[in-house]
């Protein structure tokens, strides 16, 4: 029942992504009110837990509708592996409940604190992408709220258009409001894994090829300060889910507990780290980084940084921004290259660095991953020689046929998006048909102009 719009309980807040810059100012809505809200805001986009790193889950001046506060909806089929929930769960919250039972998410990002909708609607992908692809590969049923009313979206029967323009589609065909996810089944809530130190990029990147075509899971660690013959040195983590046959007896009666554990920095005042402080850093990580085959949780493999709740804070009061592309194979020099440019660049600090390899792109029109390298590296703000070497590398990552992944970006320039995704106007028309008055809209999608079919019509 649709109430009246006085009746609808508002609170104006600051907004910002993980990397806490371009902040804006939003009326924040309860889900419950989400047909009222769309129906009477001319600018809405959804929010879950606010980890996309840049823009895409604000939407100044507009309504943000709160997924977190949908009613809760868990439904586990265990004899068919299927889980229906309500969007607004974090799959931290579902590795609570399932781990215990036997099975486990398709997909996770490097943080569980992500919502099922935020995670459909970045489409995002793991350290198993190589072998499984993204996380709307393993969605087989989605509920949207559009403005002209709820639709249920398949990826398999007539309405499969709507839900691959959903899937990566950022928030902007409408509110995801629940989903049904295809589990997989495993033994125990713990991973087998292998460690390697690789002396260099080279060695990094082989080794990747090689475990990727026996493990599971992959991902490495890189060195982004290394010199000389050490650039590009790193660790290089593999592994699947241990069977409990590997797990020893006195360990069995807890190997399905799930308990992340969580500390939060208190609120203090910090600067941002001095690139001496993340040389030794750097430093300390390759050398601890012990090889070898070993048992470990479910967080200290796929989510070490949950263990610290608010780590972004440690950038500054200046935020931080993550630049992350994806090329094809046959463009590996462009991963050096782009290590090598921002390690020289005044004033940068390249900190936490990640490459993966990707399997066979998705089906979004959106989506990010496509077949090769993706890689990813968290920069502190610095300034104007930092955006200026991003730009440069921008231009190179389209000309090597690659793109950057719109959940972390936060300053790309929007002519270089229709070369990225050069299905963007396919989407765009889906997506219009969805939201015919262009109700939905995101920071995101205004600075890049991604909701706009006709550029001839966009002025500055």
């Amino acid at each position: 029942m649709i109430t009246d719009e006085p009746r609808v309980r508002r609170q104006r807040r600051s907004l910002s992504g993980w990397g806490r810059t371009c902040p804006s100012v939003a009326d924040v809505v309860p889900a419950g009110s989400a047909d009222q809200t769309i129906a009477a805001s001319p600018a809405v986009i959804a929010r879950g837990l606010g980890r996309s790193y840049g823009d895409a889950a604000q939407s100044a001046g507009g309504a943000v509708l709160d997924a977190t506060s949908l009613p809760r909806v868990f439904e586990l089929d265990e004899s068919s592996a299927v889980l229906r929930v309500d969007a607004g769960i974090s799959l931290e919250d579902i590795l609570r409940r399932i781990i215990p039972l036997g099975f486990f998410v398709p997909v996770t990002p490097g943080t569980s604190r992500v919502t099922v909708g935020g995670a459909i609607a970045s489409d995002v992908h793991g350290k198993n992408h190589h072998k499984d692809g993204s996380f709307a590969n393993h969605v087989t049923e989605l509920t949207l709220l559009t403005p002209t009313g709820p639709r249920r979206l398949r990826p398999d029967d007539e309405s499969a258009p709507f839900f691959w323009a959903t899937a990566g589609g950022m928030g902007l065909t409408g509110f995801i409001t629940e989903a049904t996810i295809s589990l997989q089944r495993v033994e125990t809530g713990l991973i087998a894994s292998d460690t390697t130190r690789e002396p260099d990029l080279d060695a990094v990147m082989q080794r990747l090829v090689d475990v990727d075509r026996s493990s599971g899971y992959s991902v490495a660690w890189v060195d982004g300060l290394a010199k000389g013959r050490s650039f590009g040195r790193g660790v290089v983590n593999s592994g699947d889910h241990a069977p409990l046959d590997a797990i020893q007896p006195d360990q069995r009666p807890t190997a399905r507990r799930y308990d992340p554990g969580v500390v939060s920095l208190p609120p203090l005042p910090y600067p941002q780290p001095p690139g001496i402080a993340m040389k030794a850093f750097n430093e300390l990580w390759y050398r601890a980084s012990r090889p070898g085959h070993r048992v470990e949780s479910i967080t200290s493999f796929f989510h070490p940084l949950d263990a610290l709740a608010n780590w972004n804070l440690v950038y500054g009061h200046r935020g931080f921004l993550q630049w992350q592309f994806a090329v094809p194979d046959g463009n590996e020099s462009l991963i050096a290259e782009s290590l090598q440019r921002l390690a020289t660049t005044d004033g940068t600090r390249p900190t936490l660095i990640v490459l993966k390899r990707f399997g066979a792109a998705g089906r979004g029109h959106l989506s990010f991953p496509i077949p090769g390298w993706t890689l990813a590296v968290d920069l502190p703000v610095n300034g104007t020689a930092l955006r200026a070497t991003l730009n440069d590398l921008d231009a190179k990552v389209v000309a090597a046929g690659g793109r950057l992944y719109l959940a972390k970006d936060s300053r790309v320039r929007r002519e270089l998006i229709p070369h990225m995704y050069p299905r963007l106007d396919e989407w765009r028309s889906l997506r219009n048909e969805l939201d015919p008055d262009g109700r939905f809209v995101s920071d995101l999608s205004r600075r890049l102009h991604l909701t706009i079919f006709d550029q001839e019509h966009v002025t500055e």
